[in-house]
């Protein structure tokens, strides 16, 4: 684990300072109890050699005694309170170094994750196009045959393009993005987005649920595109065999809600807090099958933070998963 060596001379030296202090405080403590048993005999002896009291019982109802016995509890509540606080310190400290440590396993676990996926995600077309081109060259095909592998290339690309464009995306969004707004007919910007991926995944049942008087929307076009493209994607690529989907737009006084509800495996609780993380992907690389890079929700995030919205993520009914974003107020 990175740091590992740092992070245990931390708790080390942590360890080292409290049991230091827990000493010092004992010996403070013994010094501060025989200073005042010392004052005590001597304020006593001289009382009696002076004839003011003749019995310990008369000597501790003294107002010399009374105060100098307050004298000594108020030194020793504040040695106990000093260690305390000092305690409590040291253990908010460790807590902040142990949060900042798991933090930094995760950050670099969600790097390394993120460097096999893209890894994986770059070599699969680039692989695919290069086989297509060198198969064009060296043999003498068919029309139709040449026809569908270089429809096939042309897949890859698009899916190549795809992935590099998300990738300057999720840079942008934490930086320069700058959303376009413009009037946008938001129900035949979804239907063509579908249509496009009915063509590339003909197993998929996608609908698209509106009223008929669904009116032009102010949104940033791009942003939108990207957005529910990821979600549409996603949807098509976690759901069994044959993914049913439906998108849903509702429109009431200003504001535009939009569903992507699935019929994929689902969301637990749990894994709802951290899917919007960039990077994040729910299982580890090694055994996932699913091809992804973990931008692709954190972009639609983004892009409904910038359409000054909110997302929740739904269970869906029997089964599945409903993406809900509220745009306007």
């Amino acid at each position: 684990m990175p740091n590992l060596p740092l992070r245990l001379l931390s708790y080390i030296i942590m360890a080292y300072m409290l049991m230091a202090f827990a000493w010092w405080s004992l010996l403070l403590f013994t010094k501060n109890q025989d200073a005042f048993y010392a004052k005590r005999d001597l304020m006593k002896i001289g009382m009696v050699a002076e004839g003011r009291v003749k019995s310990d019982t008369e000597f501790e109802q003294t107002v010399d005694y009374q105060e100098l016995a307050k004298k000594y509890q108020r030194q020793e509540r504040m040695i106990f309170g000093e260690a305390l606080m000092f305690v409590l310190t040291l253990l908010a400290g460790l807590w902040f170094i142990n949060q900042g440590y798991q933090k930094e396993v995760k950050a670099n676990q969600q790097r390394r994750n993120f460097l096999l996926s893209i890894t994986h995600e770059l070599k699969s077309p680039i692989s695919s196009i290069r086989l297509v081109l060198e198969t064009l060259l060296r043999r003498e095909l068919p029309k139709e045959k040449a026809n569908l592998l270089a429809t096939s290339a042309l897949r890859e690309n698009e899916r190549l393009h795809e992935l590099v464009e998300n990738l300057l995306l999720s840079a942008k969004l934490e930086t320069a993005y700058q959303p376009h707004f413009e009037e946008i007919n938001l129900a035949a910007l979804l239907e063509d987005l579908m249509a496009k991926l009915a063509d590339r995944h003909p197993e998929a049942v996608i609908a698209l649920e509106k009223p008929d008087d669904f009116p032009m929307v102010k949104m940033d076009r791009q942003g939108i595109i990207s957005m529910a493209t990821n979600l549409l994607e996603n949807a098509i690529k976690y759901a069994d065999d044959r993914p049913e989907i439906e998108v849903r737009l509702f429109y009431d006084k200003n504001k535009v809600t939009m569903e992507f509800a699935d019929n994929g495996p689902g969301i637990s609780d749990k894994e709802k807090k951290r899917v919007f993380e960039k990077f994040y992907r729910i299982g580890s690389e090694e055994t996932r099958k699913t091809k992804g890079t973990g931008l692709g929700l954190f972009i639609v995030q983004q892009v409904v933070k910038a359409h000054n919205g909110r997302i929740q993520v739904l269970d869906n009914q029997p089964k599945g998963t409903v993406f809900k974003i509220v745009i306007g107020n």
